[in-house]
């Protein structure tokens, strides 16, 4: 009951500070097809802002994400990680960043997942991406259906910047991309051009340069 609360109470609050409402386009696709929508990553708030934006009974089986050394600090944290958010905690730093792509891909056949395969954030809105890290390519190439859903997130950086506790009160924009999936045979490095250009181009200030 107690994470329920908490559910609610986020979900209206990021509504409230941010503007951001539950897009229409994923409350039209089928819920029981599990997903991985991928997005840029400048705040600590961006996975809170694209959880919000999934409609309630998509939002209940899509997991974030994230890294366990921050997660598992203290009893606040543990909390909304394991009964808030659901987060998937991966251990970063692994010698062996195979395990880490077979738990994604296992997670994948129960729920969705978001992901922010820049790794490390950015501070501003610049129309540059950081280059992608390549496990997004073998999650994949492991499960060639998988639906891949790019997120652009405006703005988050200026309602959370870094060292900021307290959200500042301003309007995100969320734009969702058209789902892609890997090919044949498909090359790593043209892959990850692949689903780089498909995030950047949903930024409204890519020019297609």
């Amino acid at each position: 009951m107690l994470a329920k609360l908490v559910d609610f109470i986020l979900c209206r609050f990021t509504s409230f500070i941010t503007g951001v409402r539950a897009q229409k386009n994923i409350a039209q696709q089928a819920t029981d097809k599990h997903r991985l929508y991928y997005a840029n990553h400048n705040s600590h708030g961006d996975f809170i802002l694209l959880w919000v934006s999934l409609p309630y009974e998509v939002r209940k089986n899509t997991r974030p994400v994230a890294g366990a050394d921050y997660w598992k600090k203290g009893k606040v944290r543990r909390f909304l990680a394991e009964k808030v958010f659901n987060m998937l905690l991966i251990e970063r730093g692994s010698d062996d960043p195979k395990v880490i792509t077979d738990k994604i891909s296992e997670v994948l056949q129960e729920s969705s997942l978001i992901i922010f395969p820049e790794g490390t954030r950015k501070i501003d809105d610049d129309v540059q991406l950081q280059p992608f890290k390549s496990g997004l390519y073998h999650v994949a190439k492991q499960n060639p259906d998988l639906e891949l859903v790019p997120v652009w997130i405006s703005n988050m950086h200026n309602v959370l910047p870094k060292g900021f506790m307290l959200p500042i009160p301003l309007l995100c924009d969320l734009y969702l991309g058209e789902p892609l999936s890997y090919q044949h045979n498909e090359d790593k490095a043209d892959f990850l051009v692949r689903a780089e250009n498909a995030l950047l181009s949903l930024n409204p200030k890519y020019k297609g340069e």
